[in-house]
């Protein structure tokens, strides 16, 4: 939502840079892009780069966006203890991580999961009863349960507390060569998000026109999950997310210190021009 609402109340433009912004159908297929040179910032998965930091790929966490961002959603009139198939996106990102910790949370240790493509494809089994429970984001948990389709019984806070989720992030190359114009960029993205945190109405109507979803359930998930853009700072949740990722196999060792770098961000919290 910080890029949406950047992109459309010009924010981008202020700091001079002509963006075109693009929604890919995942955000998996986002990283490879990047290391091509076809894109130079995404809001991705921040667990996704700290995987190609452990491989060796360049890319660099900047700032926050997501926060705590996944849940876990019921089928409406079913109780927890009657859960016996979860629906799970893709391996590594927070939906499939949030998922596994919060399935031992909640004595799920015999249930069986589905490996779905997509978040997109979890929903999907969920609504039509292929799975009992699915492990999904905002705004679509809240959209859910406005509908009484399901309803929601663990977030990822409730796990890890502060706990990042899709973050922007760039190449090591653009940091830098570029670091002018990776200055410009936070500094548009944090107005966007001070802006979603003082205006959701107007933010809900800027992002229904990309995520595809009513603005009511969209205000709806921003009374549980809003963006921060500190949410990398939070190296406690982080350290407790990288760890179980090492003992999913996720990730062979823990990421270097480079793969992320909040200097930029820090220097636009205390910016003139994102005041």
């Amino acid at each position: 939502m910080p890029a949406y609402v950047a992109c459309e109340r010009g924010y981008f433009r202020e700091q001079g840079i002509d963006i075109q912004l693009e929604v890919e159908a995942t955000a998996w297929l986002v990283p490879e892009r990047m290391l091509r040179g076809e894109v130079q910032f995404a809001v991705i998965p921040w667990t996704r780069v700290v995987a190609a930091s452990v491989r060796g790929e360049p890319l660099v966490l900047l700032c926050g966006s997501g926060c705590e961002e996944a849940a876990i959603v019921v089928r409406h009139g079913l109780a927890t203890g009657e859960v016996r198939r979860v629906a799970i996106p893709q391996r590594g990102g927070m939906k499939d991580l949030t998922a596994a910790g919060l399935m031992c949370s909640l004595g799920w240790d015999d249930v069986e999961t589905i490996r779905l493509p997509s978040g997109d494809g979890a929903i999907l089994s969920l609504v039509g009863r292929g799975a009992d429970a699915a492990s999904m984001v905002e705004p679509y948990a809240s959209m859910l349960e406005h509908l009484r389709i399901g309803t929601v019984v663990r977030r990822t806070g409730d796990l890890w507390p502060g706990a990042p989720g899709c973050s922007l992030t760039t190449t090591a190359e653009i940091v830098m060569c570029q670091p002018d114009l990776v200055q410009r960029m936070i500094t548009a993205f944090v107005l966007g998000a001070r802006f979603v945190d003082s205006d959701q109405e107007q933010s809900a109507e800027i992002a229904s026109c990309y995520i595809g979803v009513a603005p009511e359930f969209i205000r709806g998930a921003l009374i549980h999950n809003r963006p921060n853009v500190r949410a990398l700072s939070n190296e406690g949740a982080m350290n407790d997310v990288i760890d179980l990722m090492l003992k999913m196999g996720y990730v062979a060792d823990w990421p270097t210190r480079g793969y992320k770098d909040l200097s930029f961000l820090e220097k636009a919290m205390t910016s003139p021009a994102a005041a």
